[in-house]
C-alpha cells in the first residue's frame, strides 16, 4: 500500500483502455494507471460495479500525483515488491506486470530465471539479477510452501515498512532518502518492530 489513506477505488468503469481505467464514485472520476493484466480482467467485470485497489505516489519534486490501480491486491502486493527495488520504478513495474502475470513474474524470481525477466522492455541484465536477489526470498517466505500466493505475513511486513516511512517524512526526511534507508533495513531486520525500525533508520538518515 502507499504512504495515505487510500486503499481501493470502487464504482463505475467509465472509461477503459490497455493503460488507463477511470472509475467514477460519488460524482468523481478517478484515473488509474493499469496494466495489461488488470485491463484484462477490467474488461471481464462488470462495469457498473468494479473496484480497484489503489498505490498513490506524489512526485516530490513536482507534486504530481498519479494513481496505479489493480483489479487484485495479489498484484498490487508484487507492484509494491517490484518497486522496492532499487533502479526499478512505477513505470517499469507497470511494464513488467503488462509483459508477464503476477504467477509468471513469481515463477520467474523463484526460479532464478533472469533471462524471462530480461524479456520485458527496459529491464536489464543487472536490475533483473537484483530483482532475483532481493525479492526472491521474501516471495517464499510470504507463501509458505506455494509460491502462488502474498500472504499476510508479507502484507504485515510492508505495513511496518510503509509506517516507518510515512513517520520518517512527516519529520522531514526526504522521501527518497527514507525510502533508501528502510529498505535497506527492512532486507537486514525483517523481523524489527516499528518502533525498533524507526529508531535504525534515525541514526542513519
Amino acid at each position: 500500500m502507499s504512504y495515505d489513506m487510500y486503499d481501493y477505488v470502487k464504482g463505475t468503469l467509465v472509461e477503459l483502455n490497455p493503460t488507463e481505467a477511470v472509475v467514477e464514485t460519488c460524482g468523481v472520476g478517478y484515473s488509474m494507471m493499469i496494466s495489461l493484466q488488470s485491463f484484462s480482467s477490467l474488461g471481464k467485470a462488470d462495469h457498473a460495479n468494479v473496484k480497484l485497489y489503489v498505490h498513490h505516489t506524489v512526485n516530490q519534486q513536482s507534486g504530481e500525483e498519479v494513481f496505479y490501480g489493480f483489479y487484485s491486491k495479489e498484484e498490487r502486493a508484487l507492484f509494491e515488491l517490484l518497486i522496492s527495488v532499487s533502479g526499478v520504478g512505477p513505470g517499469s513495474a507497470r511494464m513488467m506486470l503488462s509483459g508477464m502475470s503476477a504467477e509468471e513474474m513469481r515463477e520467474a524470481i523463484v526460479g532464478n530465471d533472469v533471462r524471462r525477466l530480461q524479456s520485458v522492455k527496459g529491464i536489464g541484465a543487472k536490475t533483473a539479477q537484483r530483482i532475483v536477489l532481493e525479492l526472491k526470498d521474501k516471495i517464499i517466505r510470504g507463501t509458505g510452501e506455494n509460491p502462488n500466493v502474498v500472504d499476510g505475513n508479507l502484507q504485515a511486513e510492508n505495513a511496518v515498512r510503509e509506517e516507518a516511512a510515512s513517520a520518517l517524512i512527516n519529520l522531514g526526511f526526504s522521501k527518497p532518502n527514507v525510502d533508501k534507508v528502510i529498505g535497506t533495513l527492512s532486507r537486514e531486520y525483517p523481523d524489527c518492530t516499528l518502533e525498533e525500525l524507526i529508531k535504525k533508520a534515525l541514526k542513519i538518515l
